[in-house]
């Protein structure tokens, strides 16, 4: 693992990989480079069948500070813009793909695509004293890549204001709008990581892929369409050897021997 690379990755036995944001000079900006290490990251993770969960975290005091903004300005056209974008939106995409969860583990700030971040992946544990913003507005360029994710998160009356205001919310209204899963002491946010990555990790990867996979196809779609989605997965799920040992254990009132 070369330590001055953009973003640093590390696998344990049980499958678990963090990919580590090693900008901290920068806030752990999304620059180009960032991004093209994230997407070759999650790429990887992708096809690695022994992956069982990903944590995203980030050296340094802040999580992210979104975009590199003077990267951004060294080259103001059109076409440019739309590839950085393009590529951003990518990066976001390929994390609600990943057949494995992704968790976003937040310290200090998390601004515009840093928020986007945190929204894009699919559980969220946040230091007390860290806290949120889609801020662009304030510089006169409203965050609309970020409100995709934004809006998929909070209410939207919640998720509009944030955008408009482009004003700071703290850890716990984080919580409360449904932008983080858990808040705790500084000094807990590694541990609480932890809490909620055993619980992930003991329980069968095909029902958590196919349960992942799902989710996000149900959420897109009408209430009628998502039943169809839901029981066919439900119904592949069952006839897997993990779903059949998993009732069967219940049945006998015993732990389900999962290999």
């Amino acid at each position: 693992m070369n330590d001055d690379a953009p973003v640093l990755c590390a696998k344990d036995a049980r499958g678990v990989v963090t990919l580590t944001l090693n900008r901290p000079q920068a806030f752990n900006a999304l620059s180009e480079g960032v991004l093209d290490a994230l997407q070759a990251q999650l790429d990887a993770i992708a096809a690695d069948e022994t992956a069982r969960i990903v944590v995203i975290r980030a050296a340094g005091k802040a999580f992210c500070a979104g975009h590199d903004l003077k990267e951004m300005r060294a080259e103001p056209s059109l076409d440019y813009y739309r590839r950085l974008f393009a590529q951003c939106g990518r990066m976001m995409m390929t994390i609600q793909r990943l057949p494995v969860p992704v968790l976003a583990q937040v310290q200090g700030i998390a601004t515009a695509a840093g928020c986007q971040l945190v929204a894009m992946c699919d559980l969220a544990v946040a230091a007390r004293d860290a806290r949120f913003a889609v801020s662009g507005v304030n510089l006169g360029l409203f965050c609309s890549t970020p409100s995709v994710a934004l809006s998929r998160n909070l209410p939207r009356k919640a998720a509009f204001e944030m955008l408009v205001t482009g004003a700071f919310i703290s850890a716990d209204e984080a919580r409360e709008k449904g932008l983080v899963n858990r808040v705790v002491d500084a000094a807990e946010l590694d541990a609480e990581v932890e809490r909620l990555v055993a619980a992930v990790v003991a329980k069968p990867r095909v029902a958590i892929a196919a349960g992942k996979g799902l989710f996000y196809r149900q959420l897109e779609t009408g209430i009628a369409a998502a039943y169809d989605l839901a029981a066919e997965t439900m119904a592949c799920n069952m006839m897997d050897a993990s779903a059949l040992e998993g009732v069967q254990a219940f049945i006998d009132k015993r732990p389900p021997a999962w290999s």
